[in-house]
Order: structure tokens, then sequence, then C-alpha cells
């Protein structure tokens, strides 16, 4: 059984002990105290805003004496014109019609002259009987938030910039891997096109035509794996590789056998690269053009009769270009007649989606129908509205070149 203490005993119910006596000490601030240190401002006006009360710390903000502001000055003189403007009204009749608002982004005026950013929320007091008698405002310091603002607001300006910057870098790099003008080649209407999908990162997709010995033209189109400056270098390399090549042995099998040897030892590590691509070869012959076309792992030509009769010229059997050792390589020939086109195209078209599905290459031969018989002007300019078309659903960079004979004219 506890025992009473004696007289001199201490007991807890004869007060709070004395490691409590600090925190006691803390409760016992009045209630001015509270209101005049507060971490906010406060600010009470009469309904025509002239200011009634104010506490310690909105002076403090302000450089403000007690007796400059109340009795003489309203609410709305502390603001800055613009500020007044916005009081006047949105802040005064919302709050006449709502009784209450709140986080409302304001600049108040101070003493010597300097801006102040503050978070404003007001409410009316109204007496027993609902009649309005005053206003009660509480203001928060906004300069910390007003920094934090503006600080995002200038790393999304210098993101914005340095995104120009890379665009128009990217731009650069991708004309320098493309012929800047296709060569003409007499008796043959050429045109190409290249659909940029992003201007965040360079594509790999790439073509050309050039000269070769006597009478005989090479040309190309491809796609390199992968998008930014790892696909860009490869691309370089292959669209010299490519050039060279043909200078050594024009023949097409040999040219992409040749750009096989290359990807496949410079690319074998742990991020190898490979392509995919068509090269042909143009020699003249009687009034059009025999062609000699090798593949590797690329989408097929289509070719558009004179007649109308259209159809894929597939190169069964190539292999991607740099991923095997010895890639077989896959060719077929034909002779190019007055008014036969042939279309080379990236997979960025065939892979493009419309609202149902896939584009697809089914598509692309039944829209390739419509066209025959046509020319390689009429072609690509037909092409560049049907990637306008796809709108979003183009997500990758095309690369289309075509090829024609004019009809003789009698």
């Amino acid at each position: 059984m506890c025992k009473s203490g004696g007289p001199g005993s201490e007991n807890a119910s004869d007060g709070p002990p004395d490691d409590e006596a600090p925190f006691s000490a803390l409760l016992e601030d009045s209630a001015e105290d509270l209101y005049e240190n507060a971490p906010c401002g406060y600010l009470s006006t009469l309904l025509d805003g002239q200011i009634a009360k104010v506490n310690g710390t909105l002076l403090d903000w302000l450089g403000y004496q007690r007796r400059d502001l109340v009795g003489r000055k309203s609410f709305s003189d502390l603001l800055t014109v613009g500020g007044r403007i916005y009081h006047e009204t949105h802040f005064a009749p919302l709050l006449r019609m709502q009784g209450e608002i709140s986080g409302i982004a304001l600049e108040f005026r101070t003493a010597d002259g300097n801006r102040l950013p503050v978070l404003v929320t007001s409410t009316v007091k109204t007496g027993a009987d609902g009649t309005p008698l005053l206003i009660r405002t509480t203001v928060f310091d906004a300069r910390d938030r007003r920094t934090y603002e503006q600080e995002l607001l200038r790393a999304r300006d210098e993101a914005e910039r340095e995104r120009e910057r890379l665009a128009a870098l990217n731009a650069t790099l991708q004309q320098t891997l493309l012929p800047p003008v296709l060569v003409g080649v007499p008796g043959l209407d050429v045109a190409a096109y290249y659909h940029v999908a992003s201007t965040d990162e360079v594509g790999g997709d790439f073509y050309d035509l050039f000269p070769l010995s006597g009478e005989t033209w090479g040309f190309f189109l491809g796609d390199v794996c992968g998008k930014g400056a790892a696909a860009a270098a490869v691309t370089s390399l292959t669209r010299y590789t490519l050039r060279a090549a043909a200078v050594y042995d024009p023949e097409p099998a040999a040219v992409l056998g040749n750009l096989n040897t290359v990807l496949n030892h410079e690319y074998n590590g742990p991020d190898p690269r490979f392509c995919t691509v068509l090269f042909g070869l143009l020699v003249p012959d009687d009034d059009g053009f025999h062609v000699t076309l090798a593949g590797g792992g690329h989408p097929p030509a289509l070719l558009m009769r004179a007649d109308g009769r259209t159809d894929f010229l597939p190169t069964p059997g190539g292999q991607l270009i740099g991923v095997f050792p010895d890639a077989h390589v896959a060719t077929t020939a034909i002779r190019l007649h007055p008014g036969d086109t042939l279309l080379l195209y990236t997979d960025g078209l065939t892979e493009a989606r419309t609202s149902e599905a896939r584009y697809g290459e089914h598509a692309l031969l039944d829209f390739a129908k419509t066209l025959a018989p046509t020319t390689a002007t009429n072609t690509v300019a037909a092409i560049r509205e049907l990637l306008d078309s796809f709108g979003t659903g183009l997500d990758d960079d095309t690369a289309v070149l075509a090829l024609s004979v004019p009809n003789q004219t009698p």
C-alpha cells in the first residue's frame, strides 16, 4: 500500500514536475502576443476597406508603423497598381458575393517602395443577425514561393532553349547524312523525300543516287537500327561504305557483302548495330534502264508499270546487314520501260498507325495501284500527302526514293 508523504514531501497533485514548467510557460502566451507575432500577417478592415487593425508581423514586412495604417489607409492602398485593379474588379466583388475568398496572389507595396508578393485569404465577419461587420484578412509571405516559381520558369525556359538548340543540331546532322540534291540521270525522272518524325533525335534512314564509271549509276535506300547520335554514326559509315564499295565492285550483291563485313567487324560487341538496305545499279538500255537490285532484310520495292500493273519487287531471303559474318544477299533484275516507276521506301511508312491498325504493306500496295501509271515526281508528292495524313500515327522517320522513265513523246 502506498503511503502518503509527510509535510515536506512532494505530491504530483500539488503542481507540475519541474521538467514540465518550461513547457507550461510556453503555453501561457497571451492571445494578443499570438496575434501580434504570428508567422503570418493579420489585417482587419471595415466594409469600405479602411484598416482597423493590423498585427506586428505584417507591419514588419511592410515597414510601416501602426499609426501609418490604422484609420488612415485602406486595404487597396497597400496594393500595387495592378493589384488595385484586380481588387476592384475581381477580389472585392467575389468577397461580397461569397463571404470568403482564399489563396489569392497579390503584391503589396512596402513603405520603401518595394514589392512584396503575398497570398491573401479574406473572410467577412457577420453579426448574430447575419449583418456584415468587418473583413478579416490573413496574409502569407510569398517571396520564397515567387522565387521558386521564377526559378521553375527560368529552368523551363532554359530547357526549351536547349531543346531548340538540340533540334537545330539534329536537323543539321540529319542533313549531312542525306545528299543535298540528287544527281541528274539522263532519261530518268528521280524524286526523293525524307520525313522527320521527331526533331528530338536523329533518325537512321538514308538514301543516295550517284554516278559510277561509264553510263552507270548506283542508288540505295536503307534504315539503320535505332536513333540518335549512335545511329547517325552508323548511317554515316554505311553511306560512305556503300559508295566506296560500289566504286571498287559495282555488283549490288558484292556492295552489300562489303557493307556487311564492315558493320559486322565494327559493331560486333555488346552494342551491335545493323541496317536494312536496298542497293541498285542503273544501266541505260535503249529507251529504258536495266536495274539490278540487291536486298538485305529491307521491305520490297514497288514497281508500277506503264500499263497500270503494280506489285512488289521482292528480294526474298535477304538478311539484315551487319548481324551475321556472311549475310545472305538476295538480288533481282528488271527493266524499266518508258512509263514505269520504281519506288523504294523505309518501314516508317508501313509501320505507321491509322485509326484502325497498322498501315501495312497491303494498304501501301493498294495505294500505289491508285497512282499507276505515274512518275517519280508524282509518286513522291502523293507519298508526302499520305505521310501527313497519318498525323501522330507516324512515329518513325521515313525515306522514299522513286525512279521513273518518262514516256516517249510521239
